[in-house]
């Protein structure tokens, strides 16, 4: 008897599989292989793409949706964001995305206190958002003169939040790197350089560590757990650096330190774009940042992704802020409208951060065997008048309400119609 009632509640708490859908009559901008695919078909069947091509025929146990020739294209992708960790930018315990504990900096995990009710994620869904890459920010709190952020993680807008911790090491360069390390950007190199000359020493002598038997790091052991995948190679940093010649130093540190680079900001990165392109590193930019508001950024322009992308680096865009991350398709749309082809401009919201995060074997594009995230579009999704009218994630249809729409509908009068 108790065994049966065990069995029941096992099954009960199980997730339901989520049901068999036909996207028809549809066109596919897949981001993969097959290109676009003027009117074809998707099927998505537990969770994951079971088909899909211009000579797909619909299962006869699936929902059928006929996209009616609409846009279909892969769950856009938010990088470097604090989805998940914060929701009220004024409220200090609605936020997560930093702590200004001594003693742990690398070892802080984005992929711990994740809210999936948080406000912000609905609102970010419907500007199709799927899936974000969510990182840690600094608290600099008196006192506190942590180099590294912590541990980005790749996290789902829908279902089961976390997808995967560790996908990148934060850490900031330029001016703020270098006012957090005491004003200078020499001086935060040689703390960098110092730091993992620790972590290198601490990988070889764990057991020796633990009698007691090393000189004193002055990084806690927790960190320095942390920071061994990265001197290994294992896990990128995601570096901050807005002017040519602190991403020309981040550079020179990769090389001499072995590391793996994902630059983030690079305002001036398409003038040392060659560069770039020989040291395989991408970069992740808000692509209408083109006001020089500091000494490191003089040489913003809106023409810097075209520019990086057309030498040959790998480009993937950011949104506007925690609380207008739906506008990344926005940010994408500019960058067209200024010169980037609209393929790349979609492939830097989808594919390219998939792969750059080591997330493209399971998202980023419409193949086989991949995730089902997708959405239909009304229009273009790189135009602001082009909205979802469909969303999946894993294969599941998502609420397409916020909390403001839900107040939208709720005071606007009968009809629709403004006093």
């Amino acid at each position: 008897m108790i065994a049966r009632l065990l069995a029941l509640l096992a099954l009960a708490a199980a997730p339901a599989a989520a049901e068999t859908v036909a996207v028809t009559n549809a066109r596919l901008v897949t981001m993969g292989p097959d290109g676009t695919i003027e009117r074809g078909t998707i099927v998505l069947r537990d969770g994951r793409i079971a088909a899909v091509g211009a000579n797909v025929a619909a299962p006869a146990d699936a929902r059928v949706i006929d996209a009616g020739g609409r846009i279909v294209t892969p769950g856009l992708i938010a990088a470097n964001t604090g989805l998940g960790l914060i929701a009220v930018r004024s409220v200090e315990a609605a936020n997560d995305r930093a702590a200004d504990m001594t003693g742990i900096s690398a070892a802080f995990d984005a992929g711990d206190g994740l809210n999936p009710d948080s406000l912000l994620i609905p609102v970010a869904r419907l500007g199709g958002i799927t899936r974000a890459i969510t990182t840690p920010a600094y608290d600099d709190s008196p006192g506190r003169e942590m180099l590294f952020a912590g541990q980005a993680a790749a996290v789902a807008l829908g279902g089961p939040m976390l997808v995967r911790r560790g996908v990148a090491m934060v850490l900031e360069m330029g001016d703020a790197g270098a006012e957090r390390a005491g004003g200078a950007r020499a001086a935060e190199l040689v703390a960098l350089r110092a730091n993992l000359a620790e972590v290198r020493d601490y990988a070889r002598r764990r057991a020796a560590y633990d009698r007691g038997e090393t000189r004193d790091y002055s990084l806690s052991r927790a960190d320095l757990e942390a920071l061994v995948p990265v001197v290994e190679g294992r896990m990128p940093l995601l570096v901050s650096a807005s002017r040519a010649s602190d991403i020309r130093a981040i550079l020179t540190l990769a090389r001499e330190e072995r590391l793996r680079i994902v630059l983030e900001g690079a305002a001036e990165g398409w003038r040392v774009a060659d560069e770039l392109v020989r040291a395989n590193v991408p970069v992740l930019l808000t692509p209408v940042d083109n006001i020089p508001i500091s000494f490191e950024t003089l040489g913003a322009t809106l023409d810097n992704a075209r520019r990086l992308q057309a030498a040959g680096v790998l480009v993937a865009f950011q949104g506007n802020g925690n609380h207008r991350e739906r506008e990344l398709r926005y940010n994408a749309g500019n960058a067209v409208a200024v010169g980037l082809p609209w393929e790349q401009g979609l492939a830097a919201i989808t594919i390219n951060p998939a792969r750059i995060f080591g997330l493209a074997d399971r998202v980023g594009s419409l193949e086989t065997g991949k995730d089902a995230d997708l959405v239909i579009w009304d229009g273009d999704p790189l135009d602001t008048l082009g909205r979802p009218t469909a969303i999946f994630i894993r294969g599941e249809p998502q609420p397409m309400t916020s909390r403001q729409t839900l107040l939208r509908d709720r005071y606007m009068p009968s009809g629709g119609n403004q006093p």
